[in-house]
């Protein structure tokens, strides 16, 4: 039988890697940041998130802490889109696309549909040298050192910090609209309400 020590040792390594990560996104924090938290802000359409693999899962998170925090946000698949799905996409809606490497099949088809519409393109990247970043007008770096993962392929100090981000840009747009305790409270209630759940 494994020891105790065998099963605790790998999670305090992975829980040190992932809030290392964490803490080194603070120097992303940059004009690209602040010029997407004002571009969400002054949206007139909806922002729209979207990603592929892993990264559509944190890109559907985000969406729901988006909706939560008062910014309207729509999630679109990647795969999705590029099969049919990008009539959800208006002409006003601003769109943040969610890639580790940036250079995905999906990701390089569906950019230039992205551009070709007119849409501003928020790239959330780990690669800034990545087609995603080439093609996005404004890039929030989460490029991670190592995957927590011990053979550094499974998506996981990536997603975290893809996660931690749209934590970031969520809080700085809740406070940018002045979006209260009490505000949110009576949104949560209205939802709530909506969806028969009280």
């Amino acid at each position: 039988m494994k020891s105790e020590k065998y099963l605790v040792d790998p999670a305090i390594k992975t829980l040190d890697i992932e809030s290392k990560a964490i803490a080194s996104l603070k120097k992303f924090i940059d004009k690209d940041f602040f010029a997407a938290v004002k571009v969400i802000h002054f949206c007139k359409g909806r922002i729209i998130v979207t990603g592929i693999g892993k990264s559509a899962i944190i890109a559907q998170k985000i969406t729901a802490t988006f909706n939560s925090t008062g910014t309207p946000a729509v999630f679109m698949h990647a795969a999705d889109a590029i099969h049919g799905d990008l009539g959800i996409i208006q002409r006003d809606d601003v769109v943040i696309c969610i890639s580790k490497s940036g250079n995905t099949p999906e990701i390089k088809v569906l950019a230039p549909l992205l551009k070709s519409g007119g849409n501003i393109l928020i790239g959330i990247v780990g690669d800034v040298k990545s087609y995603l970043a080439t093609q996005s007008d404004f890039v929030i770096n989460t490029t991670v050192e190592k995957e927590a993962c011990p053979h550094n392929l499974a998506p996981t100090t990536s997603t975290t910090a893809q996660l931690a981000m749209g934590d970031a840009l969520a809080v700085c747009l809740l406070e940018f609209k002045g979006f209260t305790a009490k505000i949110l409270q009576s949104f949560i209630r209205v939802v709530l309400l909506e969806k028969n759940y009280t």
